[in-house]
């Protein structure tokens, strides 16, 4: 059967895709929705995912899967006598893990007429500019040929130093590398609650608005069972992909038809959503805004450049309003920036290297030490 008679059987059967508002999504599932409570995984969960995804796909809503569970799968897969290191012990499960989870997953689009790729990817991809770009056209070449990208970080090769906080840290900046319209974190929750789930007086928060206040009394910082992450990292992902103009929302992947109800127009589905930010920010800001994590130094600057920098003129960073260099860095490396009272406030590409900044430090009339084409600020 070729993948037009598929499409058709699935037609016939009642399958029609619910038009959906967005062009490009990304799509981030969890460990808790993949796999049982032992560790192996959900294969009919997963090929109801793909139903959904394949739906979308019909429909031309270009889609970025990024999966969790490879290293679940591989728990279930192989006993160790021996007792490992949690690095070692990551390495080996992904490595196991991971062939049975792009199989399966190559088996359950190809049954729709679908092709898809495997991109394993680790956080020193997105560390230069060149990489990061490197990354996007080659995803993009994918889309372009109708092939579904499957993503996960590179666990075999990654080191602690060198992982993603987890895979909402890379399918936010997935996200906004690919120019994504919307985000969707799925999750085994309906959302972020006001209140303990298990109080019959709590509510999942439907809406956040950019800029809205501290959220950390809403959210439980504890983790998965089979991931590193929780609702804590997805919520502070979902505030800086949101101010960066792409919609996100926090959904229960084990919900039936999720992805359909939730992306379709006048969608009143169940979830939290963080509502995009009307002016959204150039793509090489996007990149900043997740660098960093990469960030080479460290600014730090005096109270009247804070100011200006916070203030609602767009402004560069000035060797003036700098008090103190910190770290070795390179002329275009990324840097953080800090407030007076050490506070993060952003990140930048630098115009000189760490020695030259320190000597300008304080200077007036020179150069801009990092240009507001190339500085990001963090709003919250």
């Amino acid at each position: 059967m070729d993948s037009k008679e598929i499409r058709r059987d699935r037609s016939a059967a009642g399958a029609v895709p619910k038009p959906c508002r967005f062009r490009r999504i990304v799509v981030k599932v969890g460990s808790n929705v993949l796999t049982r409570r032992d560790g192996t995984l959900d294969e009919e969960r997963m090929a109801q995912l793909v139903g959904q995804l394949a739906r979308l796909h019909d429909a031309g809503v270009e889609t970025i899967l990024v999966s969790s569970g490879a290293v679940a799968s591989g728990r279930g897969e192989v006993h160790v006598d021996r007792r490992l290191d949690d690095v070692s012990a990551r390495q080996l499960y992904s490595a196991v893990g991971q062939v049975k989870l792009i199989r399966r997953y190559y088996e359950l689009f190809r049954e729709r007429g679908i092709v898809c790729g495997q991109v394993l990817t680790t956080k020193q991809d997105f560390e230069t500019r060149r990489h990061y770009l490197n990354q996007r056209n080659s995803m993009h070449a994918m889309l372009a040929a109708g092939v579904v990208p499957i993503v996960n970080e590179n666990d075999t090769v990654s080191v602690t130093e060198l992982m993603f906080t987890d895979n909402d840290e890379l399918s936010g900046l997935l996200s906004t590398m690919m120019d994504a319209e919307a985000l969707v974190l799925l999750s085994n929750v309906d959302g972020i609650w006001n209140g303990d789930p298990s109080d019959p007086a709590s509510e999942v928060i439907r809406e956040i608005d950019p800029g809205a206040g501290d959220l950390s009394a809403f959210v439980r910082d504890g983790r998965s069972s089979f991931g590193r992450g929780g609702m804590l990292t997805k919520s502070r992902i979902a505030r800086k992909v949101a101010a960066e103009g792409i919609e996100v929302m926090i959904a229960n992947g084990r919900r039936d038809d999720i992805l359909p109800d939730l992306l379709a127009e006048g969608s009143t589905t169940l979830c939290t959503r963080f509502v995009a930010a009307r002016h959204p920010i150039s793509g090489v800001k996007k990149w900043i805004a997740h660098s960093e994590g990469f960030a080479k130094g460290v600014i730090h600057v005096t109270q009247e450049a804070f100011e200006a920098l916070v203030g609602p003129r767009a402004v560069s960073l000035l060797p003036v309003g700098v008090s103190r260099v910190e770290g070795s860095f390179e002329k275009d490396d990324i840097v953080r920036i800090l407030a007076p009272d050490g506070r993060p406030i952003g990140a930048g590409k630098v115009a000189c290297d760490s020695d030259s900044a320190r000597r300008n430090a304080g200077r007036r009339g020179a150069r801009p030490l990092v240009h507001y084409d190339y500085l990001y600020l963090d709003e919250s």
